[in-house]
């Protein structure tokens, strides 16, 4: 009796061909159709998670400039509200751009640098775990492809060539989502925010210094309108959502914060 009444072999029945009755199960050098399709989702979710990736960077640079676009207009708006001289309008800007942009930057560097020491404390943990205990590590990697819908036996055929190809690799990817080749760089990440938080804020500052004096309230006001509705736009579709919610939220949240600050602004410069 052979092995093959017991567990026949899903990938190699296919080419028709017999053997005599012995079971290919056993020739590890053999590459089925099943094994075939390992480096392939291997890849995929390389794939995947590169371009969430850069889905999240473009993400958080869409939300740095709407940062910058909002959190200048109200200041200028509030300076305006307060006083007519371009001078203080212009230092107030300049003044409110430069510590947001360092601000953003020092946060996201602070934070991606803590989200990358996690990572490698991660993948630190998972390089024990493959020394001390291997086989449970590999029983591991099995059981969550046969969760995602493989046979057994065909999940145990992936996890075996993924682990002989690159064991930390194929268990950060499917257990953390953490490519240890492609590790979050605080840096980037730092530059990124600070560069879109400037552009954003670049906006309303040059319309409110250079619109006509009777003009620049409304001038503004239309400029950073149209600016938030653009963002609003651009983070629905990186996210795959509808624009018209995201574009309203972004428009009315803009808009009440120019109003609320000009309000304030006034009210202080009739007091003094």
């Amino acid at each position: 009796m052979t092995e093959t009444s017991a567990s026949p072999p899903q990938g190699p029945q296919t080419s028709g061909k017999s053997d005599g009755g012995k079971s290919d199960a056993g020739e590890p050098g053999r590459v089925t159709s099943s094994d075939a399709a390992a480096p392939t989702t291997h890849r995929r979710e390389a794939h995947d998670g590169s371009h969430a990736g850069r889905l999240n960077a473009l993400r958080a640079a869409v939300l740095g400039a709407n940062d910058g676009i909002v959190s200048i207009a109200g200041l200028v708006m509030g300076v305006a509200g307060a006083t007519t001289e371009r001078q203080a309008v212009l230092t107030a800007g300049v003044a409110g751009l430069v510590a947001g942009a360092l601000s953003m930057g020092v946060g996201e560097y602070v934070s991606v640098s803590t989200q990358r020491d996690t990572e490698h404390a991660l993948l630190e943990k998972e390089r024990r775990e493959l020394r001390e205990m291997p086989e449970a590590e590999l029983a591991e990697l099995t059981a969550i492809y046969a969760g995602k819908g493989l046979t057994p036996e065909l999940a145990q055929q992936v996890a075996v060539q993924l682990t002989a190809h690159d064991a930390l690799a194929a268990h950060a990817e499917v257990e953390l989502q953490i490519d240890p080749d492609n590790l979050t760089n605080p840096w980037t990440a730092a530059f990124s925010s600070a560069v879109a938080f400037t552009i954003g804020a670049l906006l309303p500052l040059l319309t409110i210094l250079f619109a006509p004096i009777d003009y620049r309230l409304q001038a503004t006001v239309a400029s950073v309108v149209i600016a938030l509705a653009l963002t609003g736009f651009a983070s629905a579709r990186l996210g795959g959502a509808d624009w018209r919610r995201p574009v309203l939220r972004n428009v009315f949240g803009g808009w009440l914060a120019m109003t609320i600050t000009y309000g304030i602004g006034a009210l202080v410069g009739a007091a003094l």
